[in-house]
């Protein structure tokens, strides 16, 4: 083989080479929400992104497909799995059956409050649940506010347990959810959200239950006027990574997405309060009622649900350590 040919053979493997590790090392990740333009959680990850972008003069940034565009969130954790997706965020509830530990902050009133629950998640239990999901493929980053889910009735409002039995009340489609209204003595009726609506506009359930802004998005306040606030629940959103991807990362890379993950969050939550004061005000001027609750008789009741799905010591031992927390 002669001189020339084996220069240009070597230019080119060089070339390839070079090229091989700027697409490892150059990258514009791709990230998955369901929610629409203007939600919280996708403009924090789209600061991110800014953030990501600035810090590295543009070698790295982040794609966000949001409203449902790659798909359900359950389809989005395993493209994330996968390495077909670099992040998702997703509501940590769909990360029950993949990672035990994220149960726990998924469980009913195991949050004093607002305040508390971010304690708790900014601080080391909260990274302890993010590490957990690493076996299973994913970097946990940060958890994201999902506000606190609260009951509200079409015809009489809820202000004490006794008031839920025997209430025809929509849930998620999950077993969880379940158990949590029928710990009520309510009559859990699983169904789309889609759906919602017009099942209490016909009376095919006397109730539901969701945040302030879903609440008021979904038009629901129309139909069903008492907003009893229960906040039997504050299971939060989760920014994950790929770990197939996250593994391509230099230690450096890996350390900067940490870093600013954790800087949206303060981000996030800032327009996360913004947006539930202004649908509290849409829909307390639309004539919907807020109603404070006896959140004691509620919490008494809960016990079989912590019995059912929480059976493992290790994370009845994360329950006690969160409840601890001052």
């Amino acid at each position: 083989m002669s001189q020339p040919l084996l220069r240009r053979l070597a230019h080119a493997a060089a070339a390839l080479a070079a090229l091989s590790a700027a697409s490892v090392h150059a990258a514009d990740f791709r990230s998955s929400d369901i929610h629409p333009d203007g939600y919280p959680t996708v403009e924090a990850v789209k600061y991110m992104g800014q953030q990501l972008s600035k810090a590295t003069n543009g070698r790295l940034s982040i794609k966000v497909f949001n409203n449902s565009a790659l798909g359900s969130e359950k389809d989005t954790i395993e493209q994330t799995k996968l390495g077909a997706l670099a992040m998702t965020r997703v509501n940590i509830a769909p990360m029950n059956n993949i990672c035990p530990e994220t149960v726990v902050p998924t469980m009913p009133f195991l949050f004093h409050s607002k305040e508390h629950m971010r304690k708790v998640l900014d601080g080391p239990i909260g990274d302890e649940i993010l590490k957990a999901c690493e076996p299973q493929g994913f970097v946990g980053l940060a958890f994201y506010d999902s506000g606190a889910r609260s009951l509200y009735t079409v015809k009489k409002p809820v202000r004490t347990m006794a008031d839920a039995k025997g209430l025809k009340v929509r849930v998620q489609q999950s077993d969880l959810w379940v158990a949590l209204l029928e710990a009520m003595g309510a009559n859990a009726t699983p169904m789309p959200f889609g759906e919602v609506y017009t099942a209490l506009k016909t009376g095919l359930v006397d109730a539901a239950e969701n945040n302030y802004p879903s609440y008021e998005s979904s038009r629901h306040f129309e139909v069903a006027r008492y907003y009893s606030k229960t906040e039997h629940s504050m299971a939060p959103e989760m920014l994950l990574f790929s770990k197939r991807v996250w593994d391509t990362l230099t230690p450096a890379d890996q350390q900067l997405i940490r870093k600013l993950a954790k800087e949206s969050v303060p981000y996030m939550r800032k327009l996360w309060d913004e947006r539930e004061e202004k649908s509290l005000a849409t829909v307390k001027a639309a004539g919907a009622e807020i109603i404070e609750v006896d959140k004691a008789s509620f919490r008494s009741a809960m016990k079989p649900v912590y019995d059912k799905f929480l059976k493992e010591p290790k994370l009845q031992a994360l329950v006690k350590r969160i409840q601890d927390v001052q």
